[in-house]
C-alpha cells in the first residue's frame, strides 16, 4: 500500500514537472517547490550545518532553474529526483564559486592607510602584513625549544650545524625540531 502511494506521488511530481515544462503551470511549480525545497535545504545543510542563508539561496536558485529548464527534463534519461538534485549540486558549486572568489581576510581599512609611495601595491602590502601576523601568532604557539631553533636558523641565519653547536644539541635534534616547527607553522598559517 505504501509503495503504491509513493509511486502515485512520484507520478504526480513527474506530471507537475511536465506541466511546468509544457504549460508554465504555476500551481504545479508550487507543488514541486513544497516537495523539493525542504529536501534541497537538507542536502545543503548536511555539508554546511547552520548555513541557513546559503541553503535558502541555493534552494531558491534550484527552483528558478526548474522553472527555466523544465523543458530539458527527460523522464526516460533520469528520475526526477536525480535531475533535481543534479541541479542542486550544480547550484551549490556555483554558489561556492561565486561567494568564495571575492572573500579575503584583508581588512579594507588597512589597504589605504598610510600609502606613501604611489607605486606601492596596497593589496600585496596588506597580504604581507597579514602573513606576518599569522607567522607571529604561529611562533608564539610553538614550544620554546622549537621556537629557539627557528630563531637561530631563520632569524640569525645560522646553519643547522652552528645552531647545534651553540645550543649543545645533536645535529639530528636541531633538524627534527626545525622540521616539526615548520610543519606546525604551516598548519597554523593555512587556517
Amino acid at each position: 500500500m505504501e509503495r503504491a502511494q509513493q509511486t502515485s506521488h512520484d507520478n504526480q511530481l513527474k506530471q507537475d514537472m511536465l506541466d511546468v515544462a509544457e504549460h508554465r503551470d504555476q500551481v504545479a511549480l508550487t507543488r514541486l517547490f513544497d516537495y523539493y525545497v525542504p529536501k534541497i535545504r537538507a542536502f545543503c545543510l548536511a555539508s554546511q550545518p547552520g548555513a541557513n542563508l546559503m541553503a535558502d539561496d541555493i534552494a531558491q536558485e534550484v527552483m528558478i532553474r526548474i522553472w527555466r529548464k523544465a523543458h530539458t527534463y527527460k523522464p526516460e534519461s533520469a528520475s526526477l529526483n536525480t535531475w533535481v538534485f543534479t541541479l542542486a549540486r550544480n547550484a551549490r558549486i556555483d554558489y561556492f564559486r561565486k561567494n568564495s572568489r571575492h572573500q579575503t581576510n584583508i581588512d579594507p581599512e588597512y589597504i589605504f592607510q598610510n600609502i606613501v609611495d604611489e607605486n606601492a601595491d596596497p593589496f600585496k602590502d596588506a597580504q604581507h602584513a597579514k602573513d606576518q601576523e599569522r607567522i607571529k601568532q604561529g611562533l608564539s604557539k610553538l614550544p620554546e625549544d622549537q621556537k629557539q631553533v627557528l630563531y637561530k636558523v631563520y632569524l640569525e641565519g645560522k646553519t643547522h650545524k652552528e645552531a647545534a653547536d651553540e645550543l649543545s644539541l645533536p645535529l639530528g635534534t636541531i633538524k627534527s625540531r626545525v622540521r616539526l616547527a615548520l610543519h606546525k607553522l604551516t598548519i597554523h598559517i593555512k587556517r
